[in-house]
């Protein structure tokens, strides 16, 4: 019988314990194949609008293809909810927004996300106001004219918006507080429905995120009566935020987006994914985007997770009053 010479032995136990080891301390690099960016939404609106200006870059800085995953249904839960179920690798990241990651758990205490707790924040990239609107058959061109007719005639008139728990209901539900309004509240399956019955003539007033609701604006199908950020938008400085108006002093509410990835994302991989997303936002290319789809970037210095508590403080306080609940 022919015996392994002992240098042998300990060769193979060698490469063998490397093995085992080898794992425990080492990361793979990062980016190591295509990232996936996932957007609770269908193509076409403002969520995968920024989705596109910002997929490129990170690409571009990072080294690698960011494909974009319209996973869309449930106001941006289920693709939310995918990113939550991923591997924690950097390599699946959401495109998230205020409706899913911060408004959904107030009203579904069943919900089977957490916006604050069950990922990790990257970066808070852009807002964009929203603007309440008349449609031509309600008759008013000023919002003078909106909040004296509605006073005069409470509980005649409705106001609609993309869905319950959205942004833009909180956006009407803030304006009705704060005037103390009495109007009707009709959700809609999103916006393509909404704006239909407006430009129908069917339904007096609505609530629409400035970039989806300012064509129909220039071309007169519907009257803007107020922005609901207190800074103007550049893209439409002509319409005054409604905050300014005395019976509305000081509302404040916008329709933002941020990059998140699973809970536990490594430190490393968090910051390379950082580091990108700030070099993509520096890029004027990228600005000049954004602005052009009536959005303001954010300050590069915000802190999302902070960012995100103070927005929620916010919109409990209207989900409360309002007893929004799904």
């Amino acid at each position: 019988m022919t015996s392994t010479p002992l240098v042998n032995r300990r060769g193979a136990l060698a490469a063998l314990a490397a093995g085992w080891c080898a794992p425990l301390g080492a990361q793979p690099a990062f980016p190591s194949r295509p990232i996936t960016l996932v957007v609770g939404y269908p193509p076409g609106g403002s969520t995968d609008l920024t989705a596109r200006i910002i997929a490129p870059e990170l690409g571009k800085r990072l080294g690698q293809t960011v494909v974009i995953d319209n996973v869309g249904g449930a106001g941006g839960t289920l693709g939310a909810q995918k990113v939550a179920a991923a591997k924690p690798d950097g390599h699946t990241l959401l495109l998230g927004t205020n409706n899913e990651m911060s408004i959904h758990k107030l009203i579904n205490r069943a919900a089977r996300i957490d916006g604050s707790s069950d990922f990790t924040p990257l970066g808070l990239i852009a807002s964009q106001p929203m603007m309440l609107v008349a449609s031509a058959a309600a008759g008013v061109k000023t919002l003078d004219e909106f909040l004296d007719k509605v006073k005069r005639h409470p509980g005649r008139f409705s106001y609609g918006s993309a869905g319950i728990g959205t942004a833009l209901h909180l956006a009407g539900e803030m304006i009705k507080q704060r005037a103390g309004l009495f109007v009707v509240h009709i959700p809609y399956r999103g916006v393509a429905p909404l704006t239909n019955d407006l430009v129908g003539g069917q339904l007096e007033y609505g609530v629409f995120v400035m970039s989806s609701g300012l064509p129909h604006v220039r071309s007169g199908k519907v009257v803007a009566l107020g922005s609901t950020q207190l800074r103007p938008s550049t893209l439409a400085p002509d319409i005054k935020p409604l905050g300014a108006h005395p019976q509305l002093k000081g509302l404040d509410i916008a329709s933002w987006f941020g990059l998140f990835g699973p809970l536990n994302l490594p430190g490393p991989i968090a910051q390379a994914l950082q580091s990108a997303l700030r070099d993509a936002l520096a890029s004027p290319d990228v600005r000049r985007k954004l602005e052009d789809s009536g959005a303001t970037l954010a300050d590069p210095a915000t802190d999302l997770a902070a960012f995100m508590r103070a927005e929620r403080d916010k919109y409990r306080r209207i989900v409360q009053w309002a007893n929004i609940s799904e």
